[in-house]
């Protein structure tokens, strides 16, 4: 994934949050928001209550890149911020992917295949 195609700064997080639409299950917490671009920006949040240091940044890379291999199969257009909930923790890589893209198919924004 490209550094331009990534949510950064407060303010994005806080359009997203405040504009998007929300959707949750058991590991992760979706926002989405219409960004009227050809491509999507995306961000990833993992909370002090996850765990240390270590622990968060081995949750938001299994995030990162799992969005990153499912990304050509994702509508563009949208902005799309994830935030890791408790389970996180202890989920593999491959139980984060699924729930990623339980997440994307809810909120109908993966490609037909």
């Amino acid at each position: 994934m490209k550094a331009a195609n990534r949510l950064r700064k407060n303010e994005d997080f806080r359009i997203v949050y405040k504009e998007g639409n929300s959707m949750a299950n058991k590991l992760l917490i979706l926002y989405i928001k219409k960004n009227n671009l050809d491509y999507n920006r995306a961000g990833f949040t993992v909370s002090k209550k996850i765990g240390k240091s270590v622990i968060r940044s081995k949750v938001k890379r299994k995030i990162r890149e799992s969005y990153r291999l499912n990304d050509e199969g994702i509508k563009k257009g949208y902005d799309i911020v994830f935030i890791a909930r408790q389970g996180c923790n202890e989920a593999t890589y491959q139980e984060i992917e699924s729930a990623l893209l339980h997440l994307l198919k809810k909120k109908n924004l993966l490609k037909k295949a």
